[in-house]
């Protein structure tokens, strides 16, 4: 059995369960990298501590006990994901100017067994939603703090990508 958002439990191998769901959250507001400073080193600004925490409590409402939380080794992303106030795991690949297929690897995509909740950066997390919702490498913006929400799932045999979700936390 697995437990799919809203707490609906489906069999793995009924054809209407998701396979994964890939959840894409880019890290909130961080000031302004300094001449000579270190971009891994930029904190949260104020709003950017409003909006994590505005988009945690969300996911907290959404996300599965099962899910597991990877995210970037720079400072602004350790911060938005520690605003979820769940265990994470650090992943070098989702560093600044980290590839997608570096993010699709340490995420599993799309063979993980729980759902996958990834705290990163533009232009990766842009670059993986229009990959996998349109198989081209498409580069889509994400605003600060924003999630997009996507579940791979299989249809006559094929996996198919659904876009679960997609909100800023100006909207919440």
């Amino acid at each position: 059995m697995s437990v799919i958002a809203g707490g609906t439990r489906r069999a793995k191998d009924d054809p209407m369960s998701p396979k994964m769901d890939l959840i894409l959250w880019r890290h909130a507001e961080a000031f302004e990298l300094r001449e000579g400073g270190d971009d891994l080193a930029r904190a949260l600004t104020p709003k950017g501590e409003r909006q994590a925490a505005r988009m945690a409590d969300w996911l907290s409402r959404h996300l599965t006990a099962g899910t597991r939380v990877l995210a970037s080794p720079a400072r602004r992303a350790q911060q938005t994901a520690r605003a979820l106030d769940r265990r994470f795991k650090t992943e070098p690949a989702l560093a600044p100017g980290g590839s997608v297929e570096g993010l699709l690897a340490a995420a599993r995509w799309p063979d993980a067994r729980d759902a996958v909740l990834v705290v990163g950066h533009q232009p990766a997390l842009g670059m993986c939603t229009g990959y996998l919702l349109t198989g081209q490498p498409v580069a889509w913006a994400l605003r600060k703090g924003a999630l997009v929400w996507l579940r791979a799932r299989e249809r006559d045999g094929q996996v198919q990508v659904v876009l679960h979700a997609a909100i800023a936390p100006d909207l919440l």
